[in-house]
């Protein structure tokens, strides 16, 4: 047998492949995407600061909310290390903290000038914090939820501990007929409430993972929950129909799209939904009306725009923009809707416009989400 002579005139370093296409790299697919898509987030921690700065940067990243203090053993200079995240999920806030012992107060004055009437459901992982409303004191503690009215003024005090908080607009209810004044203020404990508590649970974990597209599945599902204990708390069971459901989502974003139009009109907004005017009255019959929740929402977008002190604006301007007759119309609006003037409204946030201390980031995205939150 002959022996096939083998050629090694071609060296391996010589080979030269060719190919018809370029070989392409296998990176993963769409990382950008997947990233831009996670709910915003607000982080807060002062730990990197002077111990005699690590309280008041808390206390004025709080401010738009709450006023915070020391408790009586501790002094101002003293150490007070706090790690919190504001989760923006674009309708409903929710916020992760871990703090030393303090107290709070919404003072009536915060209540007067602002126009957050959110509501506030707490849910402690540790420590204890007790709230009095008008002479009633309540006690959380981990395994309870407490639910609170922003509109009302309150003041109370907390162990140093771990909590979760969502805050969630009044308007948010409003497909259910709201939620009543009456529910402020009040800690409930059980198998509804440990069913929500771990929901929350669940979603702290993933919050990381969520998407834009989960957001209003997971608003729903909040706000359907909350709905469900608070009702089961009087026995009082309201109509929950999903395509009325439907309908008063479609005509709220209509009615938001639509504020600076001078053509925003029931009529126009039955033509929109399909439906007659008496069914429209039947939806926002828990509003007021139809016309009072038009107003409303322009006088909460005028006092949101009167509260930025970016905003340059004359009032009479602000008025004309959102389809108000004349500046003296808005002005008798505002004052009946709020108590007090618009002037005033815009002379308070001058006095207090906030600068940001060291080691927290773009504040007033916190004040912004807070503001605007239901609009």
């Amino acid at each position: 047998m002959i022996a096939r002579e083998t050629d090694t005139s071609i060296k391996p370093a010589d080979f030269v492949e060719r190919r018809k296409w370029p070989r392409l790299s296998q990176a993963p697919l769409f990382p950008e995407m997947q990233a831009a898509t996670a709910p915003e987030s607000l982080s807060f921690s002062n730990l990197d600061l002077a111990i005699d700065q690590q309280f008041a940067a808390w206390q004025q990243f709080m401010t738009p909310l709450i006023d915070i203090h020391m408790p009586e053993r501790l002094r101002i200079g003293d150490a007070f290390p706090v790690n919190q995240i504001v989760w923006n999920l674009e309708g409903v806030l929710l916020i992760q903290q871990d703090s030393p012992a303090f107290s709070f107060a919404r003072s009536e004055e915060k209540v007067r000038y602002s126009s957050m009437d959110h509501w506030q459901v707490t849910f402690l992982r540790t420590g204890k914090t007790w709230a009095s409303t008008n002479g009633r004191v309540i006690e959380n503690a981990p395994g309870m939820m407490e639910i609170r009215n922003l509109g009302c003024p309150f003041y109370g005090r907390s162990l140093a501990g771990q909590s979760v908080a969502l805050i969630l607009p009044r308007d948010l209810f409003a497909i259910h007929g709201g939620l009543p004044n009456a529910d402020s203020n009040i800690v409930l404990g059980g198998e509804r409430v440990e069913l929500l508590h771990s929901y929350v649970d669940h979603l702290e974990t993933n919050l990381e993972r969520l998407t834009k597209n989960d957001l209003a599945g997971v608003r729903n599902q909040l706000r359907d929950t909350i709905f469900e204990i608070m009702t089961s708390l009087a026995h009082d069971r309201l109509d929950s129909d999903a395509t009325q459901t439907g309908l008063m989502t479609r005509a709220r974003q209509f009615i938001q799209d639509n504020l600076h139009s001078t053509s925003l009109t029931p009529e126009k907004l039955s033509r929109e939904l399909a439906i007659s005017r008496t069914r429209l009255y039947e939806m926002f019959q828990a509003s007021g009306g139809v016309l009072n929740y038009i107003r409303r929402r322009r006088l909460l977008a005028a006092h949101m725009a009167l509260s930025d002190p970016a905003n340059r604006l004359k009032i009479g301007a602000i008025a004309e923009q959102l389809s108000f007759d004349s500046a003296a119309s808005f002005c008798r609006a505002f004052t009946h809707e709020f108590g007090y003037n618009p002037s005033e409204v815009r002379k308070h946030s001058g006095m207090h416009e906030m600068a940001h201390p060291i080691g927290a980031k773009d504040l007033s995205t916190f004040n912004g989400w807070l503001s605007s939150l239901g609009l």
